[in-house]
């Protein structure tokens, strides 16, 4: 995709959540002034999510002005973060049927603000800021219950639902497209040190309250149903289920992710 078509896909979604929030306004004129602090004040996408996420972190010592201003010079220094945020907002919108706004999804999704801060504490740890890093993901835990490692390599069109509960340790993979749902912990074995947590390839889906533990790989386009424990690494395009999990069939959607069909009954034995 050249540069013009992202910058033109990016005008569109913003576009999308200014005129939604202008609709909103008017509809409910208790929400104008939030909505028009939060994001029609703005001109672009990225300055709304530097407020909104600002304003979920903010505290006593550590005000929302200074906060926005570290992430608008993340920015700054890394486009690709806002690139993931949009990748992340119409994962929402793709799969989540529950949320028909890209608006919601700026203001009210947790599982989408606690990604974003994750791609801003990333980015911190990996220039060497690990204390501001830890600090981000600190509040982050405190106030979202979404608990991921700076250190976490993150992909694009990352889908958190419902969000609460989720746990990825330091060395762990997600790549892009990949949808987990709340409870799930992504952790180590607790005995080996190094590179010791999962790496979940692209097109997974992670089924609500499953635990995945130790440096295994989770297939592409592979399914984890929920409740699962998974302690040994799973195929492409393989169902597993159960204590401790087991492959009980194929998978016949293209990619799990995207369609979140959760049943397990019907697995392409």
């Amino acid at each position: 995709m050249t540069n013009a078509a992202v910058t033109s896909k990016s005008r569109s979604l913003w576009s999308r959540i200014l005129s939604e929030a202008v609709a909103t306004g008017e509809r409910e004129p208790t929400l104008a002034p939030v909505l028009q602090r939060s994001v029609i004040r703005f001109d672009r996408l990225e300055h709304a999510l530097c407020f909104q996420l600002a304003e979920v972190l903010a505290g006593q010592l550590v005000t929302s002005e200074r906060l926005f201003d570290l992430f608008s010079d993340l920015l700054q220094q890394d486009p690709t973060v806002l690139a993931g945020a949009e990748r992340d907002i119409n994962a929402v919108l793709e799969r989540d049927p529950a949320t028909k706004s890209a608006l919601h999804v700026l203001l009210y999704l947790k599982g989408f603000h606690a990604i974003q801060i994750h791609r801003f504490a990333h980015l911190l740890w990996g220039t060497g800021r690990e204390d501001l890093a830890a600090y981000l993901q600190s509040r982050s835990s405190r106030i979202l219950q979404v608990d991921i490692h700076p250190a976490v390599r993150l992909g694009k069109g990352v889908f958190f639902d419902h969000a609460t509960g989720i746990v990825i340790g330091e060395t762990a993979v997600i790549e892009d497209n990949v949808s987990i749902l709340q409870g799930v912990t992504l952790g180590g074995t607790g005995k080996d040190t190094g590179d010791r947590h999962p790496k979940v390839r692209h097109g997974v889906l992670i089924g609500a309250n499953a635990t995945v533990l130790g440096n295994i790989e989770i297939g592409v386009n592979s399914k984890i149903g929920a409740g699962s424990v998974v302690l040994k690494s799973v195929e492409n395009r393989k169902t597993v289920a159960g204590v401790p999990a087991k492959v009980i069939g194929g998978v016949q959607e293209r990619e799990p992710a995207r369609s979140m069909n959760q049943i397990l009954y019907d697995v392409g034995l």
